[in-house]
């Protein structure tokens, strides 16, 4: 765990002095979001001191969240993402991401060899974003200023080192022919002298570098390696070494990038320009210069290209690449349009509601690429053993030259063969990438699916779940209840019940409210008049309709007044239905009670025995509702326990205490805005709907942005996946350190042999973790 203690000045609204309430909200707000450890905010000295994990959470969230509650986190600390471009050893981006941090200014500092990208906090009063950058170019790497693609400059670097290393590959095997055949040891000579200058062009230039940098990298060590065979006079050991570096580096930096490209899969072939129709006519003007407001022309079959509300037209539209679901979605006047959706047979008129820098899609990326940047906690000990491991190989190389000969006797020029074959393997590059590789490319496969994982470590924790826990209205249900019910009790009519409660609804945002307002509607009631309005959390509402007091709520409304419950057939059969029952009331008399249910999700059951067959050892539902209801619905769904009846407070207790001392790591499922108390206090917080709402994926340490559970058995399945290919690939890349130190102390491995293993080690554990990109089924 790395974490950053910030004492970072705020900006907020005057009446934040005087507003308690304010700043506890503030204050439970930041110390609810995952990662962040202790919070002390200063209403004097207008600060906020803040220490969190920087690999669990970024300084750019912690603003974005402060921002939503209307408090401006000032500009002295800044957050930047910088591309890399030539980045070609994980060593090396150990190198510079330790440089970057000892800049002065600069907070914090994560480079991930797998995502190339560089993340970076600093202090923008002591240090720009372009000293930063020229101390990165400084080390010999490119920045890519088009976070889109990759740029030119990269592919034409990689063509070029993929041209010299075939030349050196045809140059080391003429040097080898010729020296066989006898022709002419010098023309052999020459022949694996230039084998070894073409493949270690780029090499030794990165090696260079990296002495600049007082650091020894993976590069320079090869280097070292290839300069002492040829002042052993071993010729083809040199050349051999730098082709098989040099075709093993080539070949790692092709195939990463393939990992490092999932997520940008889903801006290809997007748009870059659109028809906006203005001053009466339509023109074709570029994304960055459409504006909020303006109607966009969008023609069958074309890529939505901005985030908007149909304003003319109908048609069907395929959302899967945002939501992961397949099946079309009819949109007409009125309904949301997501970028990055693919329009169908109809023409549709959509009126624009966000910038190009800010649409769901451009949300997605930017998201995906900082998920991805961030560290897994098992990727700490990879980089750990490397920065102890490369050193001590290094020492025992030294000591194995110097001291073999005396010690064990022996030929000193073999004993500096085995030293050279140290350095070749004292860099653990296999070890170093087992987890970051994976960890993108689950990140990345999940985002193309419509889950959107927010780092390394969210993901290994949603791989430990045991125990899922859901909110019931909204996503277990559909979340729209209808009224099925009426009863009229102590002389009251049920049109007296419905009209009054709907009176009250109609100033309340509880669920249930809309249902009973459209039910007195259908039945042509009169609308009474509401001159007083009180919400009662988690019990209901007090209100005054027509001059008479009246409480709509839960039974809990019931036994705080202290009402009777009076006998009634009728009463009992719908409390027996398993239905939301809400009861209205004066302060002495029960009038009656509405009966409404909520639709079940058609997806809720299968995605739960999904689960099941996933791992999940229990899942559990909370709800505010009746017992009645809570079991009625958890055994239409199997759902193994439930608890009713609960207050806000309640749910986040339950949360708690559903670990019950066993160590079980708990998910919780729900809205991301009604439930993000609860999300914050599970292990994972897990919000459903994401598409449409900047809060949701701001609350949640895993985002559906689909409506719907249907795509969290797949997130489950993919984060144990990934946890098994991470484990796989350290122990492969253990076993491989073993053998090649072993082996060239004892002379079983040669120079060109360990290069081999070095880099066929990498090449193995991308590949292993390239399974995590295979789509869903």
């Amino acid at each position: 765990m790395e974490t950053q203690t910030l004492d970072i000045p705020v900006l907020w609204p005057n009446y934040f002095e005087d507003c308690e309430q304010c700043v506890q909200r503030l204050q439970e707000m930041l110390e609810g979001m995952d990662g962040v450890y202790s919070v002390r905010i200063d209403t004097d000295r207008r600060t906020v001191t803040l220490t969190y994990d920087k690999d669990l959470v970024t300084f750019e969230e912690i603003r974005e969240n402060a921002l939503a509650l209307g408090v401006t986190i000032a500009e002295r600390y800044r957050h930047d993402v910088v591309h890399l471009v030539g980045l070609d050893c994980p060593d090396c981006a150990m190198k510079v991401e330790t440089a970057i941090r000892k800049m002065r200014g600069v907070v914090w500092a994560s480079l991930n060899y797998a995502t190339s990208v560089l993340i970076v906090e600093y202090e923008s009063q002591t240090i720009g974003l372009a000293a930063i950058q020229k101390r990165v170019m400084g080390f010999g790497y490119g920045i890519e200023e088009e976070v889109p693609g990759v740029p030119p400059s990269q592919r034409a670097g990689r063509s070029t080192r993929l041209t010299l290393t075939a030349i050196s590959g045809v140059l080391l095997g003429a040097g080898l022919a010729v020296g066989a055949m006898g022709i002419n040891h010098t023309i052999s000579v020459i022949l694996l002298l230039l084998s070894a200058i073409t493949g270690g062009i780029y090499t030794a230039r990165s090696g260079v570098l990296s002495i600049r940098s007082l650091t020894l990298d993976t590069n320079f060590l090869v280097t070292a390696a290839a300069v002492g065979a040829i002042a052993l006079g071993d010729f083809s050991e040199a050349a051999a070494v730098m082709f098989l570096f040099s075709l093993g580096s080539t070949l790692e930096a092709y195939t990463v990038d393939r990992t490092r490209r999932s997520i940008k899969s889903l801006i290809e072939a997007f748009p870059t320009h659109a028809s906006v129709k203005r001053n009466g006519r339509i023109e074709q003007l570029h994304l960055h210069d459409i504006e909020i407001g303006d109607i966009v022309l969008i023609k069958p079959g074309e890529k939505m290209p901005v985030d908007g509300t149909v304003v003319s037209g109908e048609t069907s539209v395929d959302e899967s690449p945002i939501t992961g679901e397949s099946i079309l979605k009819d949109k007409q006047r009125g309904d949301t349009i997501y970028a990055g959706s693919i329009n169908g047979r109809g023409s549709i008129e959509v009126r624009t509601t966000t910038t190009s820098d800010d649409n769901t899609l451009a949300r997605i990326v930017h998201l995906v690429e900082e998920a991805q940047a961030q560290k897994a906690p098992s990727q700490r000990f990879s980089e750990t053993f490397g920065r102890v491991y490369t050193p001590v190989v290094i020492g025992l190389a030294v000591l194995v030259a110097a001291g073999g000969p005396f010690l064990l006797g022996g030929d000193p020029r073999d004993w500096v063969a085995r030293a050279l074959t140290l350095l070749v393997v004292s860099c653990p590059c296999a070890l170093v990438i087992s987890t970051p590789v994976a960890i993108v490319a689950a990140i990345g496969n999940a985002a193309k699916s419509g889950v959107l994982i927010k780092g390394g470590a969210h993901l290994e924790m949603l791989g430990d779940v045991s125990v899922v826990a859901f909110d019931k209205t909204g996503t277990l249900t559909v979340g729209k209840p209808a009224v099925t019910d009426v009863v009229a009790l102590n002389g009251r009519t049920k049109e007296d019940v419905l009209s009054y409660a709907a009176a009250a609804e109609s100033r309340s945002e509880h669920p249930l409210a809309d249902a009973i307002i459209d039910k007195s509607r259908e039945m042509g009631l009169p609308e009474r008049v509401v001159s007083f309005f009180e919400a009662l959390p988690g019990k209901g509402a007090r209100a005054v309709v027509n001059g008479e007091v009246i409480y709509i709520g839960s039974r809990r409304m019931l036994e705080e007044h202290s009402i009777p419950m009076p006998n009634s057939d009728e009463l009992d059969e719908l409390l027996a239905k398993g239905v939301t029952v809400v009861y209205v009331m004066d302060e002495e008399k029960l009038w009656g009670a509405i009966g409404a249910s909520d639709t079940v999700r058609e997806s809720s059951a299968p995605a739960i025995a999904k689960l099941r067959s996933a791992g999940i050892d229990r899942t559990v539902m909370l709800t505010g509702d009746t017992a009645q209801t809570g079991q009625a619905i958890a055994t239409l769904l199997g759902i193994d326990e439930h608890h009713s009846e609960l207050l806000p407070e309640d749910k986040l207790s339950k949360i708690r205490g559903l670990a019950d001392g066993r160590g079980a790591r708990v998910a919780m499922v729900g809205d991301g805005i009604n439930d993000a108390p609860a999300l914050a206090a599970a292990d994972v917080g897990i919000a459903m709907g994401a598409a449409g709402t900047h809060a949701a994926i701001e609350a949640a340490d895993v985002a559906l942005m689909a409506d719907d559970i249907v795509m969290l058995p797949y997130a489950v399945t993919l984060s144990r996946r990934a946890k098994r290919i991470i484990r796989q690939n350290v122990a492969l890349a253990l076993l491989v350190i073993a053998i090649l130190v072993s082996g060239a102390l004892f002379k079983w491995v040669s120079l060109s042999t360990g290069v081999i293993g070095h880099e066929g080690s990498a090449l193995l554990v991308i590949a292993n973790s390239m399974r995590l990109l295979k789509r869903r089924g």
